[in-house]
């Protein structure tokens, strides 16, 4: 299974869209300040979480999510599917 993934950082109060077939080890790795956007924080949390078949399916996904450019649609798809306690307001 490859799921496309939504990460949230309090301190920063922002968000991040990826895609793996592993989003724990994955997490990981964002909160370990790795180059990149995810290493403005160590707080990540996995937020939103969905499964696919394909590693493409997950991509296509990933990208639709990011072609909305929307923090109100994004979070919108969040509170349709809670899988952490710590859900931005």
């Amino acid at each position: 299974m490859y799921y496309t993934y939504i990460l949230y950082s309090k301190i920063k109060d922002k968000f991040y869209i990826g895609s793996s077939e592993n989003t724990h080890e994955r997490l990981k790795k964002h909160n370990n300040k790795n180059k990149g956007f995810t290493n403005q924080s160590d707080d990540w949390k996995i937020i939103f979480s969905k499964a696919f078949v394909s590693r493409n399916e997950a991509l296509l996904f990933e990208r639709k999510i990011k072609n909305w450019k929307s923090r109100k649609m994004i979070m919108k798809l969040v509170s349709e599917t809670k899988i952490d306690s710590e859900r931005p307001d």
